[in-house]
């Protein structure tokens, strides 16, 4: 095959040249750029038919060695980059324009055109990096602000249970720990399923905090208040029901009202204090009394069957749910182990980050 010359047309920004090589099919592409001059050569159909083709271009100003090369059917378009962002008077070296050379008018513009592209590149640059800055000040709104309507929400619930409970027992004495199931429970239930919600917080990321000790104390707590005493209803009357109530919306006073300020970014010592540290005779004593009322249902459960988890004809009988609650509270003081280390860790690196801040 002849060598031969292709047609190849050209245009500047002020940080690269593009060349586009009319050249059909191109394949075999030989390209490099050495010493600041461009060397091509490539098998396609161009202006003389199928045969070889191949140019060289010495550079008007020094160049990167690193060339971009994209073929398409109908030509092959070479990105190169500038050493340094000017405009250049011509593109070769040599005054005289090689014969085969072109502007490229789909693509060429002057210096000033080719300031006011840059302009808007970077005004639309900005334009969506503050965008993308909005929409995630947007986003952090409103999951601070669904954040704060969740902690609003169950605070007002453990607070007035809380409220009722105390104001039960001064006006009724011990006769308010015998019908607090009937009383409180409505809310109770209500407040439980709803924490449901954190499980879900802490799975994907919402809050930062574990999975595994939010999982711990949403599920005991529901098991106690669904299974032990929703579910059995020689538990209603009992007054551990009251204990239990207590020291859950105990905690859960403090703990809401602490959340609900973080959302807007607001602490209050007292409060923050509350917080990290009520938890610590409150949260044993609550499980004692979530434990005494576990060992409460159990002749209940094993006299009336409840739940029992039938077993293979095999073995011709089934297994008691009372069985079950003896190992649920073997599992119940290794979850208070968990969550009491995980509490302590937390309040540990609370107060202990606060001291670093103040020295």
């Amino acid at each position: 095959m002849q060598t031969l010359t292709p047609h190849v047309y050209w245009a500047q920004r002020h940080k690269e040249i593009n060349l586009r090589v009319e050249l059909i099919d191109a394949q075999n592409i030989n390209l490099k750029v050495q010493d600041n001059v461009l060397t091509f050569r490539a098998q396609g159909h161009g202006a003389k038919g199928e045969n070889n083709y191949e140019f060289s271009l010495a550079f008007l100003m020094p160049v990167k060695p690193e060339c971009v090369h994209r073929s398409t059917q109908r030509q092959v378009n070479i990105t190169v980059k500038k050493k340094q962002r000017s405009w250049w008077d011509r593109l070769t070296l040599e005054a005289r324009k090689p014969i085969f050379l072109a502007p490229d008018f789909d693509r060429w513009i002057d210096e000033s055109d080719a300031e006011r592209e840059i302009c808007e590149k970077e005004e639309k640059k900005k334009r969506l990096r503050r965008d993308s800055v909005n929409s995630e000040i947007s986003f952090v709104s409103l999951k601070k602000g669904l954040l704060f309507m969740y902690n609003l929400v169950q605070f007002l619930g453990f607070s007035w249970i809380f409220a009722n409970l105390t104001v039960r027992l001064f006006i009724l004495g011990q006769d308010s720990l015998y019908d607090t199931f009937h009383t409180i429970s409505d809310v109770m239930f209500f407040c439980q399923i709803l924490a449901a919600v954190e499980v879900l917080n802490a799975a994907f990321g919402v809050v930062k905090t574990g999975v595994i000790p939010t999982l711990i104390q949403v599920v005991g707590r529901n098991f106690i208040l669904f299974i032990i005493f929703g579910s059995v209803e020689q538990m209603h009357n009992k007054p551990v029901v009251f204990f239990v109530f207590y020291s859950w919306s105990a905690i859960e006073i403090f703990r809401y009202p602490f959340y609900m300020l973080g959302c807007i970014d607001t602490e209050w010592k007292m409060l923050t204090w509350l917080r990290y540290t009520i938890w610590i005779p409150l949260y044993p004593l609550g499980v004692l009394a979530e434990a005494v009322a576990v060992i409460q249902s159990i002749p209940i459960f094993y006299d009336t069957k409840l739940f029992s988890l039938p077993l293979p004809e095999v073995l011709g009988t089934s297994l008691n749910f009372s069985y079950i609650l003896l190992v649920y509270l073997v599992l119940m003081f290794l979850g208070l182990f968990m969550n009491f280390r995980h509490l302590y860790k937390q309040r540990k690196r609370r107060f202990h980050t606060k001291k670093r801040k103040a020295t």
